[in-house]
């Protein structure tokens, strides 16, 4: 109590006001047309990467990116919500507001972690120093903020004051995590057009010790590499970043931006030696993802569900932005297998009934499954089904105007999420490549209101990308073309709010 008593005399406590009372504002103007029903999203104005994930006090928290007084993005508060089951989310006062000398243009991204009894978090403080939007010419330091309650934070200003070469200017997104004794911070980089990954040590979060650079780019690698995380799966560790200005090569590296990993070992001189960059998810809209260890020993991981310069058409709604749902990383092998968290089969209602496969050319309806906010189990079976398409169709409007299509297209031997009908603005396709002695794909499907994931049974692979359908597509067919296969719902449920 004292804490926050002293706190209501801080600047930070004033700023911090003005953005609640704007987001109540906002509140009012919102639509909900494709509010996500169990995502996380902003209760208005802008979210983008999520910034801290971590586990306090038998609860879950997670910040974001935010501007809470528009839909667009700005000058960058930290959101806040906490769950007590990976579920069910309740919205939390903004945590952090931008303002001081070391932040006066944002409170850029950066991780949370519990030290003893108290919520720190470590954060990126942005500043212009000539025109706004003119990334020649800014100072970006990294900050600490800590709580008792988790709720109001107290600033404790620059804590790496500066980049470990003078000419490096852009230096965001630490990463913070405990080993032994001691705490360990990768960040972001970039020196000219060579992204590199500093690493530094600390006893007690305030004085920083600069070992070496974990890791650094080289031609075709991009220009900055952002987000990065550092972690141990399996005795194996695993450099987790989102690269930005790698070019597209054939069906990878879609998207403007890319969020991947690479599996190797870091040395005893801090040096990372890894295999190739591999995404972490082929769909539109997926970046700047974040893990943290939970309380059981998983590694689980969020990530922003958007991509920079795509469309956005809930802004014109007054909100914009949300998170993918909370996913498991497992390591077989040389590659992360990713899985929707466990805890989300507690959104599920009663089962709805169960629909006879299809192999026969052309499309069927499936009445019994309908809906905006559903998981559906898609099987298909790929025994000589050696040409033509076999899958889904999800968000289908009566009227025919409106799909997003799911299939295994045989001829190319991939797996295709095409939203070229699936509403607002969106358009293309994205896939991923289906060994051609497989049999069978198991497929786990999520549905919101704006958003369609796709998760192989197996862990192999993830799809996810945005689509803004009229609020009444609501249907669901199964298509087949071409010989061979056939296409079947094993299982699927509607799914309940995600919000307390």
């Amino acid at each position: 109590m004292t804490e926050y008593l002293n706190s209501m005399n801080d600047p930070m406590s004033c700023a911090l006001d003005l953005a609640q009372h704007a987001l109540s504002d906002g509140l009012t103007r919102v639509i909900q047309d494709y509010r996500p029903g169990y995502h996380l999203a902003p209760p208005a104005g802008w979210m983008n990467d999520p910034n801290g994930v971590v586990y306090f006090r038998g609860e879950y928290h997670v910040f974001y990116q935010h501007h809470p007084f528009d839909a667009q993005w700005g000058r960058i508060y930290w959101g806040h919500a906490k769950s007590a089951d990976l579920v069910h989310w309740q919205h939390l006062p903004i945590a952090l507001a931008p303002g001081d000398e070391v932040d006066r243009d944002g409170c850029f991204s950066g991780s949370a972690v519990v030290c003893g009894d108290t919520l720190a978090l470590i954060y990126t403080g942005h500043t212009w120093l000539g025109d706004v939007g003119d990334e020649r010419f800014i100072r970006q330091v990294q900050c600490l903020a800590t709580s008792t309650d988790g709720i109001h934070f107290v600033k404790h200003g620059a804590v790496i004051d500066r980049a470990p070469q003078d000419t490096i200017m852009h230096f965001r997104d630490p990463k913070v995590w405990q080993e032994d004794d001691c705490w360990y911070l990768i960040a972001g980089a970039r020196l000219g057009d060579r992204p590199l990954l500093p690493l530094y040590r600390s006893t007690d979060l305030h004085t920083w010790e600069f070992l070496d650079y974990v890791s650094a780019g080289s031609e075709g690698d991009g220009y900055m590499w952002e987000c990065p995380d550092l972690f141990r799966l399996n005795g194996r560790d695993v450099l987790l970043y989102s690269p930005q200005g790698m070019q597209a090569d054939g069906y990878d590296r879609l998207n403007k931006y890319q969020t991947g990993y690479r599996v190797g070992q870091l040395d005893s001189a801090w040096h990372f030696t890894g295999g190739p960059f591999i995404e972490l998810d082929n769909g539109h809209d997926f970046y700047a993802a974040q893990t943290l260890l939970a309380a059981d020993g998983r590694r689980l991981v969020w990530a922003w569900l958007d991509m920079w310069e795509s469309p956005m058409p809930s802004q014109a709604h007054h909100w914009c932005g949300m998170l993918g749902v909370p996913r498991e990383l497992e390591l077989r092998g040389d590659r992360l297998c990713v899985y929707p968290a466990r805890e989300l089969s507690a959104l599920r209602l009663a089962p709805l009934p169960d629909t006879p496969g299809w192999e026969d050319t052309g499309s069927r309806w499936v009445p019994e499954v309908r809906g905006d906010m559903l998981e559906i189990h898609v099987q298909l079976d790929l025994l000589d089904c050696t040409d033509g398409h076999l899958g889904i169709a999800l968000r289908c409007s009566d009227d025919g105007r409106e799909e997003t299509l799911l299939y295994y297209d045989a001829a190319l031997q991939r797996l295709v999420l095409d939203r070229s009908r699936s509403g607002a603005q969106v358009t293309g396709q994205r896939s991923v490549w289906i060994d051609p002695t497989q049999q069978r794909l198991e497929l786990r499907v999520f549905l919101d209101r704006s958003s369609v994931e796709v998760f192989d049974e197996n862990g192999r692979f993830s799809l996810s990308s945005r689509v803004y359908p009229r609020p009444d597509s609501l249907g669901v067919k199964l298509l087949a073309s071409g010989t061979g296969g056939r296409v079947s719902i094993c299982r699927a449920w509607p799914l309940g709010s995600g919000w307390l």
